[in-house]
């Protein structure tokens, strides 16, 4: 553990509840993208796969039940609860355009081919692309709430403490994930336009829009 990975997981928790409180206290899951949801809760169901066979520390099993119950507790309230209020019109991407290819890949490159090794492997390829249908869905109706801005930021944040996590280890401790590193820079730069977005308007008050 280190800071930036603990920041980073503070980022990533922060996303989260303000993704949970805006759906809760609104009513309404307008503008939010239930596949990026359900891609979130396939992540951390393959992930965490060995959540009762591997202790690692009492911080990392309780923030591995946080992010499973809480992806799946989202996607409950998105097709479940407040399916009245879910604009499936606009949220229209191709998961299969995700999932097969993150699969395919997981099956060719990975560190070990088992099949808890090849999950994980999964799981993280596929994070590093699960958020396009929300950025896709947000392009397409041309803005997004202050809250679902803040939301998309604190995701894109945690994703690059992550990385600067990565680079610490590879100097104090000379541990080095190849897969972890690209998968991250990937999923970093799917945020770029919007953190240049984020800074020059949604942080001057501004209601974010992006070109359809």
């Amino acid at each position: 553990m280190n800071v930036f990975r603990f920041l980073g997981d503070l980022s990533h928790l922060l996303a989260i509840v303000l993704l949970l409180l805006k759906v809760w206290r609104s009513r309404s899951c307008a503008g939010i993208s239930g596949k990026s949801q359900f891609l979130f809760a396939a992540v951390f169901t393959t992930r965490y796969l060995d959540l009762f066979t591997n202790f690692i520390s009492f911080y990392n099993t309780c923030m591995k039940l946080v992010y499973i119950s809480c992806s799946y507790g989202t996607v409950w309230l998105i097709y479940s609860k407040f399916k009245a209020t879910y604009d499936g019109n606009h949220d229209t991407f191709r998961v299969e355009f995700l999932l097969v290819p993150t699969a395919i890949l997981a099956f060719l490159v990975n560190h070990d081919f088992s099949p808890l090794e090849i999950m994980w492997t999964f799981s993280i390829y596929l994070e590093s692309v699960a958020i396009l249908p929300q950025l896709f869905m947000v392009s397409k109706t041309g803005e997004a709430e202050t809250i679902t801005s803040h939301y998309l930021f604190a995701l894109g944040l945690y994703r690059g403490l992550y990385l600067l996590n990565w680079i610490w280890r590879f100097y104090s401790e000379a541990f080095f994930d190849l897969i972890v590193i690209v998968a991250g820079i990937v999923q970093t730069v799917l945020y770029c336009d919007f953190f240049y977005l984020y800074i020059t308007k949604v942080l001057q008050g501004k209601k974010l829009s992006l070109p359809a």
